[in-house]
């Protein structure tokens, strides 16, 4: 008996709808929000104060893929060093915006130190920090004053560990005296909202275009997280900048946080993403670029670095043979990206599949735009190549490794270099 079948809906991220947000330093543009790509944020942890430090690994940070980074601007001496950070950043050729991290003095530090507040693209404002009564909404003017006197954008940070606890207590004032009261978290959601939107809508009063503003309301838990950018997004459509506060150390940090931005990248919420991971102890400051990038071309959404594939491995595999090929190609291409967005404009599309033996090894190297299959555990050494769909050559021997790393380099050069056309 035939049925008739409908066509399966291919899954893809809802369209985004919020305004666009122009961050700006010379002659490089990061446009964030509208139809802009979703666009990945980084912070340092040095102390700003070290100029040249900072500057280093702002520069790192640049080239593992982050184009907004943001440093810590806490003190007088922190704010002096700004304008030295981006010198430096600007000798090295390295233009990525630097974003400033205010809490508390922000509005002292961006009025006393004029060079600090022309150097930076964009202040991070947390209304739960800029003060307290009658001192709360005038030092918050001082710092949207600044912005607009040096035609600078803002995100609005709010974060419930640092949350306005007289706008909290109001609310939850508000909720005893309702017939059916609110629980305690749902407050909580009520205050991160109203505190991000009223702050914006303030900053719209005394000026600033609602293009030069961008949201977060930020928290540690994966449901709390999604509930909050739900209705964030649902009441207005300012550029919402998304991440996973405190996420934490290691896998546990990596997956919450990819867990809780790729449900709302995948509804259309979100304009720029940051992985907040604590470093475990001598792993680089990039590995949280690494995830955010990761994250976003898992989703389909942006395209960094090619992907290589590779099976998990499995009693029919070789010992360690596919694993180290797959290290050495991925390790390979990650490091070759910083030179290579240059020279192969189109090369992070690039797909390569690494097979430990032949159950799916020749069909996913099929799909993939060169591939391999290693033998498997007792199989003969005999490992095909394939290259968009058709097999090419069959590799032998103990030098498999470096003649696919050779097949690699040179279809990338045919493929992408300037002499051709990259396919679509």
């Amino acid at each position: 008996m035939t049925q008739t079948c409908t066509p399966i809906d291919v899954a893809f991220p809802k369209q985004r709808n919020t305004s666009q947000a122009r961050v700006v330093w010379g002659s490089r543009v990061v446009t964030v929000g509208g139809d802009a790509p979703v666009r990945v944020q980084s912070m340092t942890n040095t102390d700003t104060v070290d100029a040249i430090g900072t500057a280093i690994q702002i520069k790192e940070l640049a080239l593992a893929g982050s184009e907004l980074v943001r440093l810590t601007v806490n003190t007088p001496e922190a704010a002096e060093a700004v304008p030295y950070v981006r010198e430096q950043l600007d000798r090295m050729g390295i233009d990525v915006p630097l974003i400033g991290d205010f809490h508390y003095n922000g509005h002292r530090l961006l009025t006393d130190f004029p060079a600090c507040a022309q150097a930076l693209s964009k202040y991070r404002i947390n209304p739960g920090n800029v003060g307290k009564g009658d001192k709360h909404d005038r030092q918050f003017g001082q710092m949207i004053e600044a912005a607009l006197r040096y035609d600078k954008p803002v995100r609005i940070g709010v974060n419930w560990g640092s949350l306005d606890q007289e706008l909290l207590a109001e609310l939850m004032d508000e909720n005893n005296a309702r017939a059916q009261p609110w629980d305690a978290k749902q407050v909580m959601y009520e205050a991160l909202i109203t505190s991000a939107i009223d702050s914006a809508r303030l900053a719209e009063k005394m000026g600033m275009n609602r293009s030069q503003i961008i949201l977060s309301c930020k928290v540690s838990g994966v449901q709390d997280l999604v509930s909050v950018y739900r209705e964030l997004a649902r009441r207005d459509n300012y550029a919402l900048h998304l991440g996973l506060t405190e996420a934490g150390m290691g896998t546990k940090g990596t997956v919450a946080s990819a867990t809780a931005l790729s449900i709302l990248l995948q509804e259309g919420i979100g304009d720029t993403i940051r992985v907040s991971l604590t470093p475990q102890p001598g792993e680089a400051r990039t590995q949280e670029v690494v995830i955010a990038s990761e994250i976003l071309q898992a989703l389909g959404l942006r395209s960094f670095v090619p992907s290589v594939t590779a099976c998990p491995g499995c009693g029919r595999t070789t010992s360690t043979t596919f694993q180290e090929l797959t290290q050495e190609i991925d390790g390979f291409l990650r490091g070759q990206m910083p030179v290579w967005r240059a020279q192969y404009p189109g090369v992070e599309k690039l797909k390569v599949a690494v097979m430990g033996c032949i159950v799916n090894g020749p069909g996913e190297s099929k799909h993939a735009d060169i591939g391999i299959s290693l033998p498997g555990s007792g199989e003969a050494p005999a490992a095909p190549v394939y290259i968009d769909g058709e097999k090419s050559v069959t590799l032998r021997g103990d030098n498999i490794a470096q003649e696919f790393r050779v097949i690699v380099e040179t279809y990338i050069e045919k493929r992408f270099g300037s002499h051709s056309t990259a396919k679509a």
